[in-house]
């Protein structure tokens, strides 16, 4: 049992896992050591946010080509929507920047827009591939 006096608690913290030890001081090294080491042969790794981002993966325009991939532009959709959309999903980007994309893939024949300016509705102009 540990002596209450000489006990000493730690909190690690490893990705998504975060663990709490309780030892004597005189353990502290030892028992962190074998925690880490069980630690590092458990656990992959998991990409995070910042490194998704980086890689383009999770960029805002494309989400919004995933949106497209989902058939979610087959009926009219406003800007607003779009945010609304990717906030919805947990993706909260400026609007300038959900719409500059927009206009890109509006340039690329994937959507087109109907409406006028400061109102534009946004569909696919052509569906997405089926594979």
């Amino acid at each position: 049992m540990v002596d209450e006096r000489n006990e000493v608690k730690i909190r690690l913290k490893r990705g998504a896992w975060e663990i709490e030890i309780t030892c004597s001081e005189d353990k502290i090294k030892q028992a962190v050591e074998s925690v880490l080491a069980g630690m590092s042969s458990t656990i992959e790794h998991t990409p995070t946010l910042r490194e998704e981002v980086k890689r383009g993966s999770l960029t805002c325009r494309g989400l919004i080509e995933s949106l497209w991939s989902e058939g979610w532009f087959s009926v009219e959709r406003s800007l607003s929507e779009v945010h609304e959309e990717l906030a919805r999903r947990g993706y909260h980007y400026d609007k300038t920047a959900v719409s500059h994309s927009l206009t890109d893939l509006v340039r690329e024949n994937i959507l087109t827009r109907i409406g006028t300016m400061r109102n534009y509705r946004y569909v696919q102009k052509k569906p997405p591939s089926t594979q």
